[in-house]
């Protein structure tokens, strides 16, 4: 089970790298959100993986540590949001310049300038 999960945050991660290195901004939206969904599942793990224990300390012998689920709930609302602003940040850039390219052309030597 560990190694399915470490497998998981390993492909994630390394998906969402190549996707944030491009150079339009679609697929660099995607990468973010690819290393968000592998941070989560990394905070998710750290709390043990235990199957059908209760998350609550109780009079159980095993349980399962609150604290992770509670910060992997926060990070996917904050994760949303996040996304939400950057694609709307994205659209604006490409509507003022007709291009969605993440990095800034280099600007052209005028020939008649000898400055």
């Amino acid at each position: 089970m560990e190694l399915l999960v470490a497998s998981a945050i390993g492909i994630l991660t390394a998906a969402g790298l190549y996707l944030v290195l491009r150079l339009r901004t679609f697929p660099v939206i995607m990468g973010v959100s690819l290393l968000t969904y592998a941070v989560n599942v990394f905070l998710f793990a750290s709390g043990r993986l235990t199957v059908g224990a209760p998350p609550i300390l109780t009079d159980a012998t095993t349980y399962t540590d609150p604290l992770p689920q509670a910060l992997v709930l926060t990070a996917i609302v904050i994760s949303f949001g996040m996304t939400a602003v950057v694609v709307m940040i994205s659209l604006g850039a490409f509507l003022g310049g007709n291009d969605d390219h993440v990095d800034d052309p280099k600007p052209e030597a005028d020939a008649g300038d000898a400055s």
